[in-house]
């Protein structure tokens, strides 16, 4: 129950059409300036941002399709879905719930913790000690030389474009180093943490 089942597809007369990439967000600004960016003509896929009405990552996961409403879902496409979330006020049961249902229903997860900006953060400096909350995150934003201005409703993607790939490989070497501490990402314990770098490789890749 809850499942929207899929549209039917017509035999025939449908032209061929890009995979499309569902980012199912929890947050309504951030995340989809942000992601809408990677956005191209050259882009061999559609992406297309949407904010979830849920804020448990339980809720969120386990709705992702209903939030996609009547828009065409094919996964074997190659259409997919990723829940992007972050720690909130989530307990462990919710993240492992969370976890546990988008393994189940093949979606991808990118997850931040305490925040979506611990990503934004990566950019900047190699941050491995722990965040307390969003507004935290967000201070260390606006240091000096980062990000003075950070605004959640503030254009920032060509700002950090140039130091993406340095993101990239602090946020994979932070999730090796906890994974080898055997501390589950999908956690509270986790902080700082983001996987959103595996969801902006998926992105690039398809450029």
């Amino acid at each position: 129950m809850g499942r929207i089942k899929e549209i039917e597809r017509k035999a025939s007369g449908r032209r061929k059409r890009k995979p499309v990439v569902y980012l199912i967000c929890e947050g309504s600004e951030t995340e989809i300036r942000y992601f809408k960016k990677f956005r191209s003509r050259e882009c061999n896929i559609d992406i297309v941002p949407i904010p979830s009405q849920y804020k448990s990552a339980d809720k969120l996961v386990q709705k992702a399709q209903a939030t996609i409403g009547y828009s065409p879902y094919y996964p074997d496409e190659g259409d997919i879905i990723w829940c992007v979330f972050d720690r909130d006020d989530n307990t462990n049961a919710m993240l492992s719930k969370a976890k546990q249902t988008a393994i189940k229903e093949g979606y991808q997860i990118a997850f931040s913790n305490p925040s979506f900006e611990v990503w934004f953060l990566l950019h900047f400096n190699n941050q491995t000690t722990p965040v307390e909350n969003c507004e935290a995150a967000i201070k260390l934003l606006k240091k000096k030389g980062r990000l003075e201005q950070y605004e959640k409703n503030k254009e920032v993607y060509e700002q950090l474009k140039p130091l993406q790939e340095a993101a990239i490989e602090r946020a994979k070497k932070r999730v090796a180093t906890l994974q080898t501490e055997h501390t589950e990402i999908l956690s509270r314990e986790s902080n700082p943490v983001t996987t959103v770098a595996e969801l902006v490789e998926y992105l690039n890749s398809k450029q």
